[in-house]
């Protein structure tokens, strides 16, 4: 298993509150798969993060384009492997 960072620019402020609860239940239920290893937003109201473990890069596109805020363009998707260090 590998980690994918998901960037989730902000695109229209109006449709995030709108789909807010459908993203955070998304990302819930993805969390109790194992699919979801950390998640928030900026601080600076920027968009958030969502890091998935997923196997491959593909896996973790479709995960990350079934989440609410991309299906109803609340926010841009930008995707990236991301190796975690500590």
């Amino acid at each position: 298993m590998a980690h994918f960072a998901a960037i989730l620019y902000m695109q229209d402020v109006e449709k995030n509150q709108e789909y807010r609860p459908q993203h955070l239940a998304y990302l819930e239920e993805l969390a109790k798969q194992g699919k979801v290893h950390a998640k928030g937003p900026f601080v600076d109201g920027a968009g958030g993060l969502v890091i998935y473990v997923a196997d491959s890069l593909e896996d973790a596109k479709e995960l990350a384009e079934k989440d609410p805020y991309v299906i109803e363009g609340a926010r841009r998707l930008e995707l990236h492997e991301w190796k975690m260090s500590n």
